[in-house]
């Protein structure tokens, strides 16, 4: 390998990589946060330890936050995934209904005494078979009739509203109470007895683990295979894209069902592990949640994982701030400034640019100075980076000598 010069190092010196944008996104949404606390004269660092308390006081409440967290991966990598093609999948909450409901009745309709070694293989793969129908579905109106995906997604939505509205009584009905279906036995649920045990009872359950399987899934699909480089190809331009001979309306058709497919694991973790019951009439936020998780984690899975735990504890720890007199919108108060803050990411990208390029000038000014001291007149673009950074270090010292001497 050929040593690595300052050539190849401005633009990497010069630009905020993704995560100091996240994370500055997340910083004024906290600050401001405290800000909307201290206006209702409330302590703020009282608040926040509260939210804290509520999530991660101890073991249960730890497995309830990666509980509640495990919908909002996949949802997050559902609309990563979309993204990142191009596509824009606001439907998430319609698939997560798909999902739900195949799993619901088939926990209602296959015998307990089936091994849950094939039970539950069998009822991902047939949740993940409805949701991808569903986002096949939007990716067909978009490839052949040119149906704005964020236009068929959120009928889509509705349309599985209705069904689940009419499955949940026609198949799956709780006799005593007549909005809900029947609770489903555990055995028949994604929990496992060792987790329930090991978190004093939360609702964590194998779901959270195949959340992280999904994030390397879909990690591997977009680096590693020709299916995603002509995906991302796709996104990036659809008309240079059909130009090098990919399949188009191919690629936009396979995307939207995967993202489907994604969407309706959320569903099969929050309604057959997570809970145990559907509710009629009531259409999943986390849907539109996971937009959130997906843009504050760049539509990266690591950023998205890390992303969702962290919406998670918000959530999850909301609940305790009443002990402090402090409203519990307050959470949602500070997920909603957090998300724009991240959707204004080119401002917070061009603030933190702003400041590197700066940093970077200085720098190349420092090491400059050192050279002409030494008399080296090499480029500054040819030194490795080590030479680069030892000239810096010794320019600097010249330059604050020589405006000491003024």
């Amino acid at each position: 390998m050929g040593r690595k010069t300052v050539q190849q190092k401005p633009l990497e010196a010069r630009k905020a990589s993704p995560l100091v944008v996240s994370l500055s996104a997340v910083f004024l949404g906290i600050a401001a946060g405290c800000l909307f606390i201290l206006c209702i004269g409330k302590n703020p660092f009282a608040g926040f330890e509260r939210i804290l308390f509520g999530a991660l006081s101890n073991v249960r409440r730890i497995g309830n936050t990666l509980g509640m967290s495990t919908q909002l991966i996949l949802i997050g990598l559902s609309v990563a995934f979309a993204f990142k093609t191009g596509l824009f999948n606001i439907g998430a909450s319609g698939q997560m209904l798909m999902g739900g409901i195949t799993g619901s009745i088939l926990a209602y309709y296959l015998p307990l005494s089936m091994p849950r070694i094939i039970y539950i293989p069998m009822v991902i793969i047939a949740a993940m078979a409805a949701g991808a129908l569903w986002g096949f579905l939007s990716g067909l109106l978009k490839a052949k009739f040119n149906v704005h995906e964020v236009v068929s997604t959120i009928m889509l939505n509705w349309i599985a509203y209705w069904i689940c509205y009419d499955f949940i009584p026609r198949f799956i009905i709780d006799p005593t109470i007549s909005v809900k279906s029947k609770p489903i036995e555990t055995v028949h649920t994604l929990r496992a007895d060792w987790l329930t045990d090991l978190t004093q009872f939360s609702t964590l359950n194998y779901g959270f683990f195949l959340a992280i399987a999904m994030c390397f899934v879909v990690w591997f699909i977009l680096q590693k295979t020709t299916l995603g480089f002509s995906l991302k190809a796709v996104g990036s331009n659809r008309f240079c894209a059909e130009y090098a001979g990919i399949r188009v309306t191919r690629s936009i058709m396979i995307s939207m069902a995967i993202a489907g497919a994604l969407a309706s694991l959320a569903g099969l973790t929050y309604y057959c592990g997570y809970s145990n019951i559907m509710e009629m009439g009531k259409m999943p936020n986390e849907g539109f949640d996971g937009i959130a998780v997906a843009l504050l984690g760049n539509c990266s899975p690591v950023g998205i994982f890390f992303s969702a735990i962290f919406f998670g504890i918000l959530k999850m720890g909301r609940g305790s701030l009443a002990a402090t007199g402090i409203p519990t919108e307050i959470a949602d108060t500070i997920i909603a400034t957090i998300i724009y803050f991240t959707a204004t990411n080119v401002i917070l990208a061009s603030f933190w640019n702003r400041i590197f390029h700066s940093r970077f000038e200085k720098k190349e000014e420092a090491a400059a100075a050192a050279m002409k001291k030494k008399g080296d007149h090499t480029p500054v673009s040819s030194l490795t980076k080590a030479q680069f950074n030892e000239y810096a270090k010794e320019g600097r010292a010249l330059l604050k000598e020589s405006k000491e001497g003024r």
